[in-house]
């Protein structure tokens, strides 16, 4: 969707010159850059409201979604500023050599970070790393032990493979999801393999606790060794299947982004937590409600197997990023 532009009648140059200046300055935020000439300041276009309450965004993760110019840029389709970009920034699979696809997209991180660090709008860009589970770990023993350290290890590479990035968004989200692709459909969280790219099962259950010691060991990995906080993609009845509601499914105090419920449509657009003027309303986790802190994103259109033609939309609260 192109942005609205402001009508400025051309009465003379100097003139249009205020005129320009007063539609670019009217009702927005003040920007990084407000040392820039008063010609530049006017001849860029004012940016519609987009998402709120103010500090809420919309924006776009994984394969890449056109975002048209000129800067600063407009969220595609829905309209309203480009608030973010979130990438598979590693995936287990191709760490370990099964083959697979890095899901990033260049062009949509430089949008994001142009928006963030010149205009101040947004979050810049955003990670997460596809999470494999205890089953598909090589040296697997079934102890919480050697979970922990396959976590770890996984936090690991995702910190290597960050560097490489420019990521302005200072959380890292474990993506853990029953993907139902190859070569574990379930990523090894509910199954062990007889080895990580077999494809083949060797026991068809795995402990709840061991779940979890995954999970622990890339927190823990992340928070010691970067000044990145550690945060999880999951839904809730995704997240039950894999840790159960005892205390091993319980994270209250994990920042967390969510894909339920998800749609195919891109209207209503969301507005807080909610689509606009219904009842439906993003629904997060392991003991996280959206009124807490931890909640940060909603992956509300084209997430989560459901396709609205054009990719992956979000909403995020930037309000939370601590």
């Amino acid at each position: 969707m192109q942005r609205p532009r402001h009508p400025v009648v051309v009465a003379a140059s100097v003139l249009a010159l205020c005129l320009a200046l007063t539609v670019a300055l009217a009702g927005g935020k003040a920007r990084p850059g407000a040392s820039r000439t008063a010609l530049a300041a006017a001849a860029a276009p004012a940016a519609a409201a987009g998402d709120h309450p103010a500090g809420f965004w919309y924006g776009t993760d994984s394969l890449p979604i056109t975002i048209s110019g000129p800067a600063p840029y407009q969220e595609p389709k829905i309209g309203g500023a480009y608030g973010g970009y979130i990438g598979m920034i590693g995936n287990w699979a191709i760490w370990q050599g099964c083959g697979g696809r890095l899901v990033w997209s260049a062009a949509n991180s430089s949008a994001a970070n142009t928006n963030f660090t010149t205009y101040g709008k947004g979050i810049g860009t955003g990670v997460y790393w596809f999470m494999g589970g205890p089953g598909v770990d090589p040296n697997y023993n079934g102890t919480t032990a050697e979970a922990t350290t396959w976590g770890a290890n996984q936090a690991a590479r995702t910190l290597s493979d960050i560097a490489r990035q420019h990521i302005t968004y200072p959380v890292v989200f474990m993506d853990i999801e029953l993907p139902g692709i190859a070569p574990a459909t379930d990523n090894g969280w509910n199954a062990v393999y007889t080895s990580p790219c077999s494809g083949k099962i060797k026991t068809g259950f795995i402990a709840a606790a061991v779940d979890r010691a995954v999970f622990n060991g890339y927190w823990a990995y992340i928070t010691a060794h970067s000044s990145y906080k550690p945060g999880v993609y999951s839904s809730p009845d995704i997240w039950s299947l894999i840790f159960g509601t005892g205390s091993a499914g319980s994270i209250p105090h994990t920042d967390e982004w969510t894909y339920t419920p998800g749609t195919s449509k891109l209207s209503p657009a969301p507005s807080g937590w909610c689509l606009a003027g219904t009842s439906t309303c993003a629904h997060f986790f392991g003991g996280v409600s959206r009124s807490d802190p931890e909640a940060l994103m909603w992956q509300w259109s084209g997430g989560g197997g459901i396709t609205n033609g054009t990719g992956d939309f979000d909403q995020i609260d930037a309000n939370r990023q601590r």
